[in-house]
């Protein structure tokens, strides 16, 4: 458990997030939002108090005080390879066509090198938490073949789900050593989604077969450069907390409270585990006694460490510019009350 930290310095938001999310004491939580808001709601926000010119993710964070976590998503996929013509629709149904894209995924030309050194300046400074995303191995097969041909390619075309991964670890690792050549990420995620909200949506047999292998090759990579790695995965992620940790991995996030998550559940299963996120963005636009309600359940969980209250995922645009407001005077206090 962390004791109190009350004595400590004012930390950096670097050192706060170390801190926090190796069991250490803090001064006080991050106050952070993990994920880019809605443009819908931004677009609100501006016909509300949010100035026309605040656009960018890094003026939206300075706007409202909250700490930089600066993140890169380095897909598989160039800009030449074709999208789907609609979400879950897929761009191959067999081997064939793999082969027939595959020149156009995996190019080290993924990684923005030029962003990578600017905000490997800034974390130098300790005023930004540096990430990374890579596909998972749930995630990049469910894009390639749609969401229907997926589910039953780990029955239909097991050898073609294994050639994807393959290929994607194999690209993964060399990524890997391209991003820690200009500096150390303080952390990184794996895209997943793997849930809904009910559990997974596969078998742990399944899993056993067409992911863990692989997260066991690349796992060991990020973990030898001192990354910590956390899932990013939608839905009900109790069950499968324990497939992840088997293979190394250290945390999750986004904990959505509304498919049935329980921080405390998780913290009392997992006493190792980082968590990021779960605050129930459903009582953002009830007012304050609702969200205080929200953060009075997370406190106890957030005093032990190794977990970053943040929205369970994007806040949503039925979140007005005030409730907002409301929510961050709410966050700040119980941040240091997390420290106490």
């Amino acid at each position: 458990m962390v004791k109190n930290a009350n004595h400590l310095d004012a930390m950096t938001p670097r050192e706060r997030f170390h801190a926090v999310m190796n069991f250490r004491p803090f001064d006080r939580l991050p106050i952070v939002e993990w994920a880019v808001w809605w443009d819908q709601t931004i677009d609100r926000w501006h016909t509300e108090s949010l100035p026309a010119t605040v656009k960018s993710r890094y003026n939206i964070n300075r706007h409202f005080s909250v700490e930089v976590y600066a993140q890169q998503w380095v897909g598989a996929m160039t800009p030449e390879c074709p999208r789907e013509p609609s979400h879950g629709a897929g761009i191959i149904r067999n081997m064939d066509d793999y082969e027939r894209i595959r020149p156009l995924l995996y190019s080290p030309r993924a990684v923005d090198m030029a962003w990578m050194r600017l905000w490997a300046e800034r974390q130098k400074k300790g005023n930004a938490v540096l990430w990374f995303t890579l596909d998972g191995f749930f995630w990049f097969p469910r894009v390639l073949l749609g969401i229907e041909r997926h589910l039953y390619a780990f029955f239909d075309q097991p050898e073609l789900m294994h050639r994807i991964n393959t290929d994607l670890a194999d690209f993964q690792l060399k990524i890997i050593e391209r991003i820690c050549s200009v500096c150390t990420p303080d952390f990184m995620t794996f895209g997943e989604d793997m849930s809904y909200n009910h559990g997974p949506m596969i078998s742990k047999a399944s899993y056993d077969e067409f992911l863990k292998p692989y997260y066991k090759r690349v796992v060991p990579s990020l973990k030898e450069h001192g990354i910590m790695v956390i899932i990013d995965s939608d839905g009900d992620v109790t069950v499968p907390s324990y497939w992840f940790e088997e293979v190394g991995i250290d945390g999750i996030l986004p904990l959505e409270r509304q498919a049935g998550v329980d921080i405390g559940v998780l913290r009392e299963q997992h006493p190792h585990m980082r968590f990021i996120g779960h605050f129930d963005k459903m009582t953002m636009p009830k007012g304050e006694e609702a969200m205080r309600g929200e953060f009075e359940r997370l406190l106890p969980t957030a005093r032990k460490g190794g977990f970053i209250i943040s929205c369970d995922h994007q806040t949503p645009p039925g979140v007005s510019y005030d409730h907002y407001r409301t929510y961050l005077k709410l966050f700040n206090e119980y941040a240091v009350k997390a420290a106490q």
